[in-house]
């Protein structure tokens, strides 16, 4: 058997339009030999992202789920096109904000609410 002298092969997923939205998403290999669906050209920092939605790039090309809390502050990270598409709806990344927006959201109601309407006036007789 001879040596390998070719660079190693990066695993190359592509590109596909999202069937939501019409945008193009990155297909990319993940460490569990799946793909997912990733922003393109985004690679916020990764302390700005929830840790169970941090995607890290590795050297062959293959992205894992990074939870490392906190992570460097100067590390970058990709997201799924899933979390930035504009027609899906944003899935629930912290429930308690959610429950609090919910419970704001009935507050207003309440606040707004003019309570039970007045009784009728009695009207005069016609006779």
């Amino acid at each position: 058997m001879g040596v390998l002298e070719e660079k190693p092969r990066r695993l190359g997923g592509g590109q596909s339009r999202c069937p939501y939205c019409g945008l193009l998403q990155d297909r990319v290999a993940t460490l569990e030999q799946d793909w997912v669906l990733l922003e393109p050209d985004m690679h916020p920092l990764a302390h700005k992202v929830p840790a169970e939605h941090r995607w890290i790039e590795l050297s062959d090309g293959r992205v894992t789920v990074y939870g490392v809390c906190p992570p460097d502050q100067s590390q970058r990270c990709r997201v799924e096109h899933r979390l930035a598409c504009p027609a899906q709806p944003l899935p629930d990344l912290w429930p308690w904000l959610t429950s609090l927006r919910g419970e704001n959201a009935r507050r207003v109601e309440r606040q707004d609410d003019p309570g039970p309407p007045p009784p009728p006036e009695e009207w005069p007789d016609a006779g």
